[in-house]
């Protein structure tokens, strides 16, 4: 038996618990799938698994061992994507990844643009606002905000993702609109946990004057909610319990209809660059090359403002 044929065996004995399992996914015998691993036992001179009456489990190095063979698998199928679809084979599955806010409102509606284009393409889209492992889940494309740290995977920028200050016309009813950065501080301010400074919100100075810290102000701001779902911030500024700092893509359609309003047009907060993430700038599959060639057009120019 080849060795990534054996890799491949060792690694379903581990997810199954269970030689006669893994045995019967892979459509071999259990004597065939018990030899397999105890060949690679022997192999590397260790052993990778604990066998009792109830079913086996990875020893402490088997299970470093199977981590590495996840990594070699994935890079495995990878490279036969790529020849395979350098021949001309079409379709295959598509996996994505995205946070929570970003996927419902900008991916979900361009997947299903995306899949109407290549109907013999299936698509994954997972949604996570937690880090999430690309070779670990087997995700083929992620895309994530904000500057990248430095790292073995690939990247492709796909635009920026501006931000904006709102409030409800209620709010501003009852409390007034700032009419600077500063006077943050004397307003309800409904605070985003995962990026833009946190409580702290970053301006960029007027256009045509500077303002403190040559051009740049920093105002710390407080307020009865703070939560790191960009939904719930957004509908407890329409309910009009604060001001709120939100993407483009969020505030977009509430702007749209009257339900919340712009403030301090002429300071602005950072944008955040988008970025396709792949797994590895080496043996990059057609798929996932052609859908973020695809997906830089549709982020291009104000994006944000398009409706769905």
């Amino acid at each position: 038996m080849d060795r990534m044929t054996t890799m491949l065996t060792f690694m379903r004995v581990v997810e199954t618990g269970s030689f006669s399992k893994a045995a019967a996914e892979l459509g071999m015998t259990q004597p065939t799938a018990t030899k397999a691993v105890a060949e690679a036992e022997r192999r590397l001179g260790a052993r990778l698994l604990h066998r009792t009456t109830r079913g086996v489990a990875p020893t402490e190095l088997g299970s470093l061992y199977y981590e590495r063979c996840k990594l070699a698998a994935h890079h495995f199928a990878e490279a036969e994507q790529v020849a395979a679809q350098g021949a001309g084979v079409a379709g295959g599955t598509l996996r994505l990844n995205t946070s929570v806010a970003f996927g419902r409102r900008v991916m979900a509606p361009l997947v299903l643009r995306y899949m109407r284009e290549h109907p013999a393409l299936q698509i994954d889209l997972g949604l996570d606002d937690r880090y999430v492992n690309l070779v670990e889940q087997g995700v083929d494309v992620a895309i994530r905000m904000g500057r990248l740290a430095d790292s073995t995977l690939g990247a492709s920028y796909l635009g920026s993702n501006p931000w904006v200050l709102v409030a409800a016309p209620a709010y501003l009813a009852r409390h007034g609109a700032p009419e600077h950065p500063a006077a943050l501080v004397d307003h309800a301010c409904l605070v985003y946990s995962s990026v833009q400074g946190d409580a702290r919100w970053l301006f960029h100075g007027a256009k045509g004057r500077q303002d403190q810290a040559g051009g740049d102000l920093a105002v710390p701001v407080r307020g009865p909610l703070r939560s790191n779902n960009l939904t719930t911030v957004l509908a407890a500024c329409e309910a009009g319990f604060g001001l709120a700092v939100l993407p483009r893509y969020v505030a977009g359609e509430s702007l749209r209809a009257g339900r919340i309003v712009p403030l301090l047009a002429e300071h602005t907060l950072p944008s955040q660059e988008v970025h396709a993430v792949f797994p590895s700038p080496k043996l990059v599959p057609q798929k996932v090359s052609a859908f973020i060639r695809w997906l830089q057009a549709q982020l291009q120019g104000d994006w944000w403002d398009r409706e769905a």
